[in-house]
């Protein structure tokens, strides 16, 4: 019995040391299992992750809505565009030019003037001017339809697309300590030729304005005792606004 002795102990260990096995390979799969099945009622069942179900009232996983709105777009702005037409019961000119959104207008009769700024979008310009001067037309179809509020009273005008020599000049210099401004207007005539109405005005006082070269509108020209250099509105939107 003494020799069988540590045979029996030896037997017993491997027998428990079996049956641990068993059950660290049974347990194993609660834990390390990729599938993440777990047997009801064990340990970590509270622990697991919950199914589709759980998470999403239809059963289905999680999706983000394809129903949102697209963000607005900026209205379409046109590029370039030059108009030159007649004021209605006035027989003065009105022009207006477009750069990239940006629009300049001016209004002349000889004797009475205006200057505008503002912007377009959409095919619509609204433009301000001195005090309470308004200016608002809609583009489109070759030519420029609207009113504008000057001096008092509200006028019409349909301004047909023109090309240059056609179209708006400016000038602007200091002269005797005094701001000198000028403003041109050319619109082509039905038969040839051009009309042409424009004004100047040294500080606050009306001085005479000269015509423009027929061929070469920014040809130099004298106003008030000064050579001043008309430009046309490429060379001074960005400067009005």
């Amino acid at each position: 019995m003494s020799r069988l002795g540590p045979f029996i102990t030896l037997a017993a260990g491997a027998v428990l040391a079996a049956g641990l096995g068993v059950a660290s390979v049974t347990a194993a799969p609660a834990a390390d299992d990729p599938t993440g099945t777990v047997a009801a009622g064990s340990p970590t069942e509270a622990a697991a992750t919950p199914s589709p179900s759980e998470s999403s009232p239809s059963g289905s996983s999680p999706s983000v809505s394809s129903s949102a709105s697209p963000a607005p777009t900026e209205a379409a702005k046109i590029p370039k565009a030059d108009y030159g037409g007649y004021v209605k019961g006035n027989g003065g000119l009105i022009a207006i030019s477009v750069r990239d959104g940006k629009a300049v207008g001016y209004f002349c009769d000889g004797r009475s003037e205006a200057w505008f700024k503002g912007g377009e979008a959409g095919g619509k310009a609204v433009l301000k001017g001195p005090g309470t001067a308004r200016l608002t037309a809609t583009l489109g179809g070759g030519r420029a339809r609207g009113s504008l509020s000057v001096g008092g009273g509200r006028r019409t005008f349909t301004a047909p697309a023109v090309v240059r020599p056609s179209g708006l000049y400016r000038a602007t210099a200091q002269v005797r300590g005094a701001r000198l401004r000028a403003g041109w207007i050319r619109v082509p005539r039905p038969g040839g030729g051009y009309d042409q109405v424009g004004a100047a005005f040294l500080g606050q006082e009306q001085v005479d304005i000269p015509r423009l070269d027929a061929g070469r509108p920014t040809t130099p020209v004298t106003v008030a005792g000064a050579t001043v250099l008309p430009k046309d509105v490429d060379g001074f939107i960005e400067e009005m606004q």
